[in-house]
């Protein structure tokens, strides 16, 4: 899951170098922390953050089928 993130967030920015996920374990979540470089950020979150709201959703089509739960956080 954690590649699958990566490969589309490295499609979307300039600097695909400074691309970096890194999930963290919970109970029943785990949180995959993803992390741009500053001025890419833009492009990742997208107008009005259309592009993450669709990064989440493939997120949770493709946890559902390994029957697991994923949520995204896009840090600076």
């Amino acid at each position: 899951m954690k590649d699958l993130i990566a490969e589309i967030a490295k499609a979307l920015v300039d600097n695909p170098d400074q691309v970096s996920v890194r999930p963290v374990e919970g109970e029943q979540i785990t949180v995959l922390e993803l992390r741009v470089h500053p001025s890419d950020l833009g492009k990742v979150i997208g107008k009005q953050g259309r592009t993450a709201r669709s990064i989440r959703t493939i997120l949770g089509a493709a946890g559902m089928k390994l029957k697991k739960r994923f949520t995204l956080e896009i840090l600076e």
